[in-house]
């Protein structure tokens, strides 16, 4: 139990912690990786090559110090890290090798006896900290084991088909090897891929928004090849290697789809404004709220749903699909949307690229030039009792995360998706 002396200790390293968490966090993860090499095979080395991941642990360990009288405060965060945690397959016994590098680093970095209060006070504040994400690891492990078709850790599967949408992304259908049936998700969610990596010389994962909805006959990731652009840069050391040496009839391991970021209503007006390969879990959403499966959890016999779907009407809520995109070159499904768009009235699609070319027709191919500007769009497009969700790079969601809340849509209608080592504050 954290006791009110532990957590004012606790309280007073938040300004150690704004100055120096990052040096903090970054030689934890090298002492841990050293320590116990295995791990590499479960963190994103990418992200410890560019410091990514130390400066996102470096924020988690810098909030839950602010707010230690009362972490709740953090459930949202907890509960998108403990998505990413059951994909990963992390287990209770990880937050003890976790535990102990985090207490040693601490008193190493700052020269402090691991006998000290400080250590005892941190080593409190961790245990309550890991028993919360074990709890509720826990209880969605329990929730896996529960669904028909999920699974826990890795699963291989085939990859049955590849096909280029763009310059940049490439979708791949996967399908179980061992044959088995697949559970039902909810649009929006990811799974984690799991591939050897020749250049690192063992196993990498990285998580991938399912772009498609769910159809219990393949489960569907599209990819952007992440080439850096940059000395410094995530050298996509996944991405590459589906792209340029993953083939058909590949074996893949996959953990099942989880996630957090899902369609919470269909029953509402959806906006979905997305960038690049944002596009991935909005396409996923798009594809449900067309088929009128409202409830991807729902257990029916396959005669329930073709009787449900006979003769059935078109769903007449608004789906609002807004895209931004550099360049028709790198434009993905540009094609599969205008054809829904032709196919159901409902669907109001707008397209902004940030650069055109001779060939690209504005009002078919795109609806504006430039960025993306959410000011400029008819006020039947952003209506504010709609449910948004946004998907793309960082700067991309908080530019439209902000534009949304000067239109006057409440914060609580705004829902965002963002990789990488965690979240986004926008």
């Amino acid at each position: 139990m954290l006791s009110q002396h532990q957590k004012d200790i606790v309280k007073a390293t938040v300004p150690v912690l704004r100055e120096n968490g990052v040096a903090l966090t970054d030689y934890f993860y090298k002492r841990m990786l050293n320590n116990n090499p295995e791990l590499k095979e479960t963190f994103n080395m990418g992200h410890q090559r560019t410091g990514a991941q130390a400066k996102a642990l470096a924020g988690a360990v810098l909030a839950y110090a602010e707010n230690i009288e009362d972490p709740m405060v953090l459930a949202p965060v907890i509960e998108l890290i403990c998505h990413k945690h059951v994909s990963l397959n992390i287990q209770a016994p990880d937050y003890d090798i976790v535990g102990e590098n985090l207490l040693h680093s601490i008193s190493e970095v700052l020269s402090v006896p691991m006998e000290d209060e400080l250590i005892s006070a941190w080593a409190a504040a961790y245990g309550q900290l890991a028993n919360l994400f074990i709890e509720t690891e826990q209880k969605m492990y329990l929730e896996h084991e529960q669904t028909k078709g999920s699974w826990l850790g890795w699963r291989n599967f085939v990859v049955s088909k590849k096909v280029k949408e763009s310059d940049e992304i490439t979708s791949f259908y996967l399908v179980p090897q061992d044959g088995g049936a697949l559970p039902e998700y909810k649009a929006g969610q990811y799974v984690t891929v799991r591939l050897f990596i020749d250049a690192l010389g063992f196993k990498q994962p990285r998580q991938y928004s399912l772009s498609d909805s769910s159809t219990g006959q393949y489960l569907r990731i599209s990819v952007k090849n992440e080439s850096p652009k940059a000395e410094g840069q995530d050298p996509g050391y996944v991405s590459s290697t589906l792209h340029n040496k993953v083939k058909e009839n590949d074996v893949i391991e996959l953990s099942a789809p989880t996630g957090n970021f899902f369609l919470f209503n269909p029953e509402k007006t959806n906006v979905l404004i997305s960038a690049g390969i944002g596009l991935t879990p909005m396409m996923a959403m798009l594809n449900q709220l067309l088929t009128g499966n409202t409830d991807p959890n729902e257990k029916v016999t396959l005669w329930e749903k073709i009787k449900a779907n006979f003769n059935k009407p078109e769903p007449k809520n608004p789906i609002n699909f807004i895209h931004a995109v550099r360049n028709s070159r790198v434009h993905a499904m540009k094609e599969t949307v205008q054809d829904l768009a032709k196919k159901h009235d409902n669907l109001n699609v707008f397209v902004a690229y940030e650069q055109t070319d001779s060939k690209d027709v504005l009002g078919r191919d795109y609806h504006a030039e430039g960025r993306l500007n959410l000011k400029q769009l008819d006020a039947k497009m952003l209506p504010k009792d709609a449910d948004y969700y946004l998907c793309g790079p960082i700067p991309f969601m908080q530019v439209q995360h902000r534009a949304l809340l000067e239109l006057g849509i409440p914060a609580q209608n705004i829902h965002s998706e963002a990789f990488g080592t965690g979240g986004v504050a926008l």
